[in-house]
């Protein structure tokens, strides 16, 4: 039986929750091929037939190639800034990015560059993936300086927060480089995580002296 009525469009929820998935498939068959040929090497038609979709669709999603491969970017950027705004009662800016960096080491967690060696090793090998690579932690750092700009009640354009986050997006920086670095050198996530963890500790203690008590809540 037919009618000329249209069809009720999908609940709000289920469309989101099927862009997601569309996203998500798009995604994991990009990173397959990444890993499997190279990100410079892959083409978008490559990757919207695997996925069997439209170009279209994949660029409607994933407007730049590099977004497919770095697809948690968004969550990246905003990781430091969060940090700060969810602080806890009495803790300085340094005391809650210390502590979160630490828990996320502890977690083997790829925003602070645990990635496993195929992945590490895609970006090293990309030009392309390196540079927006390096793009993405200056975003942080600057999502970070409005952060702390915030939370000691100055203009953004102050310089204070402005330099305080440079020098916590340096140790962030580096220590994520660092991550990358012995990953590729084939150590695994246990024996990384111990490294890394003695290593923070120590270069975090090198900003105590000017930011042990910055943006205290």
């Amino acid at each position: 039986m037919t009618t000329d009525a249209a069809s009720p469009a999908p609940p709000a929820g289920l469309r989101e929750s099927k862009k997601q998935e569309a996203r998500q498939l798009i995604s994991d068959h990009a990173t397959r091929l990444f890993l499997a040929q190279g990100f410079e090497r892959t083409t978008i038609a490559e990757i919207a037939a695997s996925a069997r979709v439209a170009k279209r669709t994949v660029t409607n999603y994933f407007p730049r190639k590099e977004d497919l491969a770095l697809d948690h970017q968004d969550a990246f950027i905003a990781s430091l800034a969060r940090t700060v705004t969810d602080r806890r009662a009495g803790e300085s800016a340094l005391t809650a990015l210390r502590r979160a960096f630490s828990d996320a080491v502890a977690a083997g967690e790829p925003v602070v560059g645990f990635s496993g060696p195929d992945f590490a090793r895609m970006i090293a090998d990309s030009p392309t993936l390196s540079a927006r690579l390096r793009d993405l932690h200056d975003l942080r750092e600057a999502a970070l300086a409005d952060a702390l700009a915030e939370a000691t009640g100055v203009p953004r354009d102050d310089i204070a927060p402005r330099a305080a986050a440079a020098l916590l997006g340096a140790v962030h920086r580096t220590l994520f480089q660092r991550i990358q670095e012995l990953t590729l050198a084939g150590r695994d996530d246990a024996r990384i995580s111990s490294t890394v963890t003695a290593e923070a500790d120590s270069a975090f203690g090198m900003l105590e002296p000017s930011l042990a008590d910055y943006a205290a809540s």
